[in-house]
């Protein structure tokens, strides 16, 4: 085996180590930390990068064609399915009243789900009241 090979060899380790220990830091977040808010902050940030990371340990193993663009696939999925789902749980815990509204330091959701119907029906699909562009 070449020096090359057993460099990375060990890179990819260490990286599936790193991306391990990562993802373990995610679930202690979920445990222990107190609101819905910083438990999906907790489910989705520490466990995306951990994965990339492990897949990212895993790609520098292998080293074939089709398993680098399965790889690949696996991470720009959870790249466009994690932050969704987080921000979705997020949401649905504000709708519900799971969040205690006063320890919020912005509240965007407040001005659109308290506006008035009437205005609601006058919004066209681009967005702007009343049609008006």
């Amino acid at each position: 085996m070449s020096v090359w090979l057993q460099i990375t060899d060990t890179a990819g380790a260490v990286l599936v180590f790193l991306g391990a220990a990562i993802c373990l830091l995610g679930v202690v977040g979920m445990l222990k930390l107190p609101d819905v808010l910083s438990r999906s902050h907790a489910a989705t940030k520490p466990q995306t990068l951990g994965l990339l990371l492990v897949l990212a340990g895993v790609a520098l193993r292998l080293r074939s064609g089709m398993d680098l663009a399965t790889l690949a696939l696996i991470g720009f999925f959870q790249l466009m399915t994690g932050p969704v789902a987080a921000h979705l749980v997020a949401r649905s815990a504000y709708r519900t009243g799971q969040i205690e509204r006063g320890e919020l330091l912005f509240d965007d959701l407040d001005a659109q789900l308290t506006r008035p119907d009437a205005e609601r029906e006058g919004d066209d699909e681009t967005g702007t009241e009343g049609g008006r562009s």
